[in-house]
């Protein structure tokens, strides 16, 4: 049995035809070689996994190539060397290596030598390496890679011509990735290499190395699903589903949703996310000009645009404005889950309008059905208020003509608060020589449509206040000291857990004790203590009203008259202490015209 060959490794470019994405770079390389303008002391910087050795070992093999005119690696394999700075980063390493450059090629007119992950050197060893750097023999290429090229010392990139490498954009990597399916004789769905490359963030050794891993758990066969449970990602179903029901204003439907992907694992920021993430995309699909900026396979892109067209613009942007705001705010929330489930509600409320305001949401519908994406309008209502029937009865004569247009007409009765809309469909002409009259059979009655029946309403409006107080007395269960006592502590402890550790000690200086009339007495050792406890005092109160049932509790706190001493501390205050026990000590002051200082 062959040992397994990852495919990091068994599809390494050998050409630079081979290597993906930095055609910018590669042509550029070649280009120096056929012109012989190539630099003594290359850099290559750039993120993992995008062919920044891959380009060095092509180019010593170029240079060489070129030299001998023969492609065997028998002939340039003795002039390349490799070191590896994140092991020999000491500045014996780097002496070694400068004794070694000066010893000409045997075979071929250059010695090339890679050195990986350059930026592991130390200052001493970079110090060590200027020399040969600026200077190198005729024989002698350096080419350096690294990944931060931040931690290089600036004397050490002046002396190097620098190759930025770029990452690799998903749709380069997911056509690399569909070659090496059918190479292996693998069916693979177009938007399962799309999520692979999605995931492996712009390095294509990544994204190799999760596709072996994914071959071996669906075999020949590589589809989307399978991809995103291997990678433990939200496949674009969900979040399809998800803006169908938003889009319905189906609120609990949208909230089952949510609730599925956390039962599946994943938590409610990388939910978010991704809404906010599809949303955008969404927004592109809209406009042909942008269509190009979506990272997805042409299937899953038509399924973008076939929603696109049902969803307003407006709600787009509001949308992902909220799901944004939900996203900065959501590792300072205490409750995560209710954060993301109220921004799933604002917008599926978003164009629900009137329309839902009396919906049923007893039963919850397997299949949204889409609402108009017109957005409607709410004009202000004109609003008469008239008696119940059994107070006034009013009657309306109307016959043509320019009365004023009535939209709704509210009914409210004395006895209930309750507003009922009763919608009138289309608007009554009225002549102007015909008014509406009012007959009033109960004089008694509020009819709201006079300045008198004004002030009556609000006479009787009072009369119903007054009732009211007078029927909800002030509820005062009696308690003892020592259930005082018990619900006083746990408060304390209460407030200690919460960070309160100062007013937790304050209120713990002393027990409260349980006076006339339900006053709670506590006594402090000085008025610092007392003020910050009487700052606090609305907490307390609170806290034990609603524990002891009863809403007539005070809190009186005393100081201790023993530890209420007066210390002198200013010049004048000293003066005077010293003057009450010994009034000659003013005398002397007065006699020789002293001032305090």
């Amino acid at each position: 049995m062959e040992p397994f060959l990852v495919s990091a490794r068994k599809y390494r470019p050998l050409n630079f035809d081979d290597v993906v994405g930095q055609s910018a770079i590669t042509n550029t390389l070649e280009k120096s070689i056929a012109n012989n303008h190539l630099a003594q002391a290359l850099l290559f910087c750039g993120p993992r996994g995008v062919g920044k050795t891959s380009c060095a070992r092509i180019l010593a093999k170029k240079i060489n190539e070129k030299e001998l005119g023969t492609s065997t690696e028998e002939d340039y394999a003795f002039n390349i060397f490799e070191l590896d700075a994140a092991s020999n980063n000491s500045v014996d390493d780097i002496r070694n290596l400068v004794d070694q450059v000066r010893i000409p090629p045997q075979k071929g007119a250059y010695k090339v030598y890679i050195i990986d992950e350059v930026h592991m050197l130390s200052t001493a060893a970079f110090n060590a390496f200027l020399k040969t750097l600026e200077e190198p023999p005729k024989h002698a290429i350096f080419i350096l890679a690294t990944t931060e090229k931040h931690k290089i010392i600036p004397t050490i990139l002046s002396r190097c011509q620098i190759y930025d490498f770029k990452r690799i954009t998903v749709t380069d990597m997911a056509l690399h990735l569909g070659k090496i399916a059918t190479d292996q004789g693998i069916t693979a769905h177009p938007d399962a290499l799309h999520l692979i490359a999605q995931k492996a963030d712009g390095a294509l050794r990544d994204a190799l190395s999760i596709f072996d891993r994914i071959i071996s758990y669906t075999g020949e066969n590589l589809s989307r699903q399978a991809v995103s449970e291997n990678l433990n990602v939200l496949d674009y179903d969900i979040y399809f589903a998800e803006t169908e029901f938003m889009l319905a204003g189906d609120i609990p439907s949208s909230l089952l949703v949510f609730n599925d992907c956390l039962s599946l694992g994943f938590d409610g920021h990388h939910f978010i996310q991704g809404l906010a993430s599809h949303l955008r995309d969404l927004m592109l699909a809209q406009f042909p000009a942008t269509i190009s900026l979506m990272e997805v396979g042409e299937e899953t892109k038509q399924r973008y645009e076939a929603q696109a067209k049902k969803t307003p613009p407006d709600f787009l942007l509001g949308a992902i404005d909220i799901a944004n705001h939900c996203d900065l705010q959501f590792k300072n929330a205490k409750n995560q889950r209710l954060l993301v489930e109220l921004a799933i509600m604002k917008i599926a409320s978003m164009l629900s309008g009137g329309e839902k305001k009396n919906r049923d949401w007893t039963e919850v519908s397997a299949s949204p059905i889409i609402p108009s994406t017109e957005f409607k309008e709410h004009t202000p209502k004109k609003v008469i208020q008239v008696p119940a029937p059994n107070t006034v009865s009013v009657e309306l004569e109307v016959e043509t003509a320019s009365a004023p247009v009535v939209d709704e007409m509210i009914v409210e009765t004395a006895s209930a608060p309750i507003l009922e809309e009763i919608p009138i469909a289309k608007p009554i002409p009225v002549n102007e020589s015909t008014k509406p009259t009012l007959n009033l059979e109960k004089k008694e009655g509020v009819s709201g449509l006079s300045i008198a029946s004004l002030k009556a309403k609000k006479a009787h409006n009072e009369a119903l206040k007054n009732k009211v107080q007078v029927d909800s007395p002030i509820i005062e269960d009696p308690f003892t000291e020592e259930v005082l006592q018990k619900y006083w502590n746990d408060f304390v402890e209460k407030i200690e857990k919460e960070g309160q550790k100062i007013i937790a000690s304050n209120l713990n200086a002393d027990q409260p004790k349980l006076l006339d009339n339900f006053v709670i007495g506590i006594t402090l050792p000085n008025d610092t203590m007392k003020k910050e406890v009487e700052r606090a005092q609305s907490g307390v109160l609170d806290y034990l009203k609603a524990k002891l049932n009863n809403h007539s509790i005070t809190l009186k706190v005393s100081v201790l008259e023993t530890m209420d001493t007066k210390y002198a501390f200013t010049s004048e205050e000293k003066f005077e202490k010293i003057r009450s026990k010994n009034p000659a000590v003013d005398v002397l002051r007065q006699s020789f015209d002293l001032d305090l200082q």
